[in-house]
């Protein structure tokens, strides 16, 4: 075969050379004239394996190399870094970056990254606490899916077809403008992507009447190790239920989801009522463990607890605030009167509520003004990050009020972290915990989102505020959920366990690995082994393989799975 002539991809085709510190970090990419042989055949294999090739002036919107003549690789790499601990000039970055405009160009970067031994990082939306979808401690390539972000609606059959580039607001607003019943139980930032949200789980305010995203996922498409596209059908019914709440990265590709919608009340309510401690928010948050799992489904009562400083005439003083933010799948009458019964502390009055459509209710819940145009919905906010820090945990207990009072004076302590307590029961109740790899169903009342933002670069101010939420997340062990202690994959947290893989892929993936998923975790080593058994995706925290050596894992593998392939591709996996 003849070699291509590089002269006609433009400037951002550039053949790149690695060099490499003896850690394996990126340290250098120089210019064509000094090509190093892999990338140079990763560009090559690019040309040979897409419907659409890439040469010429198309070439430079799809592939960005990393080299001072391509501003456009800088400006794509910081639009979607949502945390802005990961965007230092230390950060590792990608040698480069592929921007797919179709399916092909996904299939040809698994296959060329796969030849040539480079490992992928796959982004839709930016918002992995983290930074696990754009950073990597080894040399790699970047497919940044945010092209691939077309919604396409059926109202008459209530489905959606989203790919996994677009956003949640992208997701209402398309829902909007073929219904104003209709919606998707999803996230509350507009901004997020659906592709890390669905697959990790995705929640939001209609988790307690309709559960998950997950749970209404009926159809998917994935670009698997060997570059093919797999539908629902013919990835199998195991591969499906993987991606489905474990994190999509592990597998694959995740192209698209195909969801089923849910019908909304055409007035929801949402209301925001404040306490401090001075005005009884520890009975109120008391109060709040015992209704909000257990009120009716139609009701979600978020509780945000945050350190503040209360100013009067002659001092400050610091205490903590709770906050209730609610959205009702009705109208404000009947909350009022639902709350007056079971959460009268509260002290709810019509005047405190909101009534609106379900569209201008998440409009509402993303915090903008209330005569916002519905069209902010399409504002995907690109190039805008702060430091932040996440953690989680779930309660399956309440905690007593001499526990509250702990906390708080924990909290004032500490000064700076904040919770996000979310409250489950409902429909949350009725769904098995295998259903999908997402484990924490029945049995937990709430989900804790431990949170603390900073503004202040360097290392200092980093050590100072991660500290702190740690702190805290070590102050509520008596209180939350043990042996083990659980985690919400989506709520990325590296503290609770990573993987080196140049150790026991198994034994380090089993630590982070029964945290996020509980007794799931087996099930998905399974699939993962028998559709990746090389672990060509992989990260900090996915899905590991039964190593080949050990004795248990194969003896696991002869007696558990069976695997049926057929015409080369993965018809079903079977566990015998």
């Amino acid at each position: 075969m003849a070699k291509p002539d590089f002269t006609t991809y433009g400037h951002l085709l550039l053949v790149i050379s690695l060099s490499f510190s003896p850690n394996g970090l990126l340290l250098a990419v120089s210019s064509e004239e000094s090509k190093d042989a892999t990338d140079d055949a990763f560009v090559h294999c690019l040309t040979n394996h897409s419907d659409s090739p890439f040469k010429g002036q198309a070439s430079s919107k799809i592939l960005f190399a990393q080299t001072e003549n391509t501003p456009s690789y800088a400006s794509l790499l910081r639009a979607y870094i949502r945390n802005a601990r990961f965007n230092a000039s230390s950060t590792p970055k990608p040698s480069i970056i592929l921007n797919p405009s179709q399916e092909s160009h996904v299939q040809a970067a698994v296959i060329c990254a796969k030849n040539n031994s480079i490992r992928l990082r796959i982004r839709s939306g930016g918002h992995d606490f983290e930074g696990i979808s754009y950073t990597s401690d080894e040399p790699f390539i970047l497919i940044d899916l945010s092209n691939l972000r077309s919604v396409t609606v059926d109202i008459q059959n209530e489905i959606a077809v989203i790919q996994a580039g677009a956003t949640l607001g992208e997701v209402y607003y398309k829902i909007w403008e073929k219904s104003k019943v209709h919606g998707f139980p999803s996230g509350l930032c507009p901004t997020v992507g659906v592709g890390g949200h669905l697959s990790g789980g995705g929640y939001g305010n209609m988790l307690r009447k309709y559960g998950l995203s997950v749970d209404h996922i009926i159809d998917a498409q994935i670009v698997d190790v060997s570059g093919r596209i797999l539908n629902r059908k013919s990835m199998g019914e195991d591969l499906f239920w993987a991606i489905r709440g474990s994190g999509g990265a592990s597998f694959g590709v995740i192209l698209s989801y195909t969801v089923k919608l849910v019908q909304v009340s055409e007035i929801v309510t949402v209301l925001r009522i404040q306490r401090t401690l001075e005005e009884n928010a520890t009975g109120l948050v008391f109060q709040w463990q015992q209704v909000a799992p257990h009120t009716d489904d139609r009701l979600f009562m978020r509780l945000l607890l945050q350190p503040v400083t209360v100013k009067s005439d002659s001092s400050k003083t610091k205490t903590i605030r709770a906050s209730v933010l609610a959205s009702f799948l009705g109208r404000a009458d009947e909350l009022v009167k639902l709350l007056e019964k079971e959460f009268p502390v509260l002290g709810l009055k019509k005047q405190d509520c909101l009534e609106m459509s379900w569209t201008d209710s998440m409009i509402w819940w993303f915090g903008f003004d209330n005569d916002t145009k519905v069209d902010k919905l399409l504002d995907r906010n690109p190039d805008s990050a702060w430091f932040l820090k996440r953690k989680s945990d779930y309660v399956q207990t309440p905690i007593p009020r001499g526990g509250l009072e702990y906390i708080w004076k924990k909290m004032i302590e500490l000064g700076k972290t904040g919770f996000v307590f979310n409250p489950y029961g409902g429909k949350m109740n009725e769904i098995s915990s295998d259903a999908t790899p997402f484990p924490h169903r029945v049995g937990n009342l709430y989900k804790i989102q431990y949170s603390i933002n900073w503004y202040e670069p360097g290392d200092e101010a980093e050590k100072y505020y991660t500290t702190q939420i740690r702190r805290l997340y070590s102050y509520m062990t008596p209180f939350v959920s043990k042996n083990p202690r659980r985690a919400f994959i989506n709520y990325r947290d590296l503290d609770i366990g990573i993987n080196n893989f140049d150790k026991n892929s198994y034994e380090e993936g089993k630590v982070y690995g029964v945290k996020y998923f509980h007794n799931n975790f087996e099930r998905l080593v399974k699939i993962k082994t028998a559709v990746d058994p090389e672990n060509f995706f992989r990260n900090q925290q996915s899905i590991p393989v039964y190593s080949r050596l050990e004795s248990q894992a194969g003896k696991i593998l002869q007696s558990s799975l069976c695997v049926t392939l057929m015409v080369g591709v993965i018809s079903s996996l079977v566990f015998c």
